[in-house]
């Protein structure tokens, strides 16, 4: 199969089970949203090594959030509820109960299954925060050096799914940069998924293990331009840059659907192949055929 002059290979992503949280954050402008969001999201990239997979889901405009101002939807996936929860309360009290003029909300109220947030968090008030009831909801306002910080009682928790990916085979690392930005900015806003790596793309590629005992992922040699020749290589005989875009999601539906969105995205020239990485099938319950997949979601 092909798109345009890129050649699209059979192949499959390879996917696990995982937990997640929807984290509504609020602030006074966009520019203390921004950093908010940063903060709670950083050193969020894979739970190889990170606590949590977080990302930004989309932005909110004032008329979409509870007070009324500018807000920033973001997703937190992690392997189980507790685990993700302790994360939760230790991301959002570290790097935006900190931030200035920021509040957070559960962007998940229907969930069934939940996990303490402000329930926790409220203690920082040392007994001088104060509780708030709206509806059936609870709130926590905290008493801090430019107001109060103002969050839910609990957040709602989901299943969702962690790993769908493509990678993208490049005739030179400008051109596969290039190809990577319009795949992230094509997901900017696609609801339910986020890209968790910097820039929302993956230049370390891994495998399972590795030759030195105790080290669970290593370089996936197999993808690296500098190791052709030297090793069994899967790229093509002009590529000279791979780049792997991982996505993370609520639904099998809206992984797939992003897969397709972020291949033809990356298509084009100098993008030589576009194919899906997996693990032999062997680790992740959901697997996401790329042909299928774009088969089942056309542009």
């Amino acid at each position: 199969m092909n798109i345009g002059p890129t050649l699209i290979k059979e192949s499959f992503a390879e996917a696990f089970r995982m937990r997640f949280v929807r984290l509504i954050i609020t602030a006074h402008d966009q520019y203390w949203l921004e950093s908010a969001v940063r903060a709670a999201t950083g050193c969020a990239t894979s739970v190889i090594a990170c606590d949590v997979e977080a990302g930004l889901e989309r932005w909110l405009r004032p008329d979409q959030t509870v007070d009324g101002r500018p807000g920033a939807s973001i997703l937190m996936f992690g392997f189980s509820s507790d685990s993700l929860g302790e994360s939760v309360v230790r991301r959002v009290g570290q790097c935006v109960l900190t931030c200035p003029t920021t509040a957070v909300f559960d962007g998940m109220p229907t969930a069934e299954e939940r996990v303490p947030l402000g329930k926790y968090l409220r203690f920082f008030g040392d007994g001088y925060q104060k509780s708030k009831l709206v509806g059936e909801k609870r709130f926590w306002r905290i008493p801090v050096m430019d107001g109060e910080f103002l969050v839910e009682e609990t957040t709602g928790i989901a299943k969702g799914i962690a790993g769908g990916n493509i990678i993208m085979q490049c005739v030179s690392p400008e051109v596969a940069l290039n190809a990577a930005r319009r795949v992230v900015e094509s997901l900017a806003g696609h609801p339910n998924v986020i890209v968790p790596f910097p820039g929302g793309v993956v230049r370390s590629g891994s495998k399972v293990g590795s030759k030195y005992k105790g080290i669970r992922a290593s370089t996936n040699q197999a993808y690296c331009p500098s190791l052709a020749g030297l090793v069994t290589s899967e790229l093509h005989p002009d590529a000279n840059c791979a780049y792997e875009i991982v996505i993370d999601g609520a639904e099998e539906s809206d992984i797939a659907s992003a897969m397709a969105k972020a291949t033809r995205a990356a298509a084009g020239e100098g993008i030589l192949v576009i194919e899906a990485g997996n693990y032999g099938g062997k680790l992740g319950k959901f697997h996401f055929p790329l042909y299928q997949v774009l088969a089942d979601h056309p542009a």
